[in-house]
């Protein structure tokens, strides 16, 4: 049974990788868009005092809006980061295991060439043509492998 690399890398995901993913996510939807345009709209109406002088809290030039926003700002760009560094980590792991795969897959292939050569040469069957082509094949798989 094959193992499924995804699955088994989304399970080692500690509970901090599974948070910080579901706010990235969060942070980089159109609903999250949304929510802050009415946030800020609300906020800069309020503080305007269109719903009257008594529901004012942040004056012009809105100091606590510029603060709340700026500290959002600095949390939401670690949880990007944290997922995308978590990301590469998860990519180098899945192309050391292309390569591994790809090794193994090609010593496969050379065994059954190999094999095909000898059960041609016993069976007489004229291979002179195929043999220059596979060997040029095989001479540029390695040039590009190095």
């Amino acid at each position: 049974m094959a193992i499924n690399t995804n699955e088994e890398l989304r399970k080692l995901r500690r509970a901090e990788d599974k948070l910080s993913d579901k706010i990235t996510a969060f942070a980089g939807s159109m609903k999250f868009v949304y929510l802050h345009s009415i946030w800020f709209v609300l906020w800069i109406l309020i503080n305007v005092g269109l719903f009257g002088s008594l529901f004012v809290f942040d004056n012009f030039p809105f100091g606590l809006l510029t603060l709340i926003v700026s500290l959002e700002a600095i949390f939401l760009s670690t949880f990007v980061m944290i997922s995308q560094n978590r990301e590469s980590r998860i990519a180098e792991l899945r192309a050391e295991l292309d390569y591994r795969t790809d090794v193994k897959a090609e010593r496969e292939i050379d065994v059954i060439m190999k094999t095909l050569e000898r059960v041609a040469a016993k069976q007489g069957i004229r291979t002179d043509d195929l043999l220059e082509e596979l060997q040029e094949a095989r001479k540029n798989a390695r040039s590009t492998s190095q």
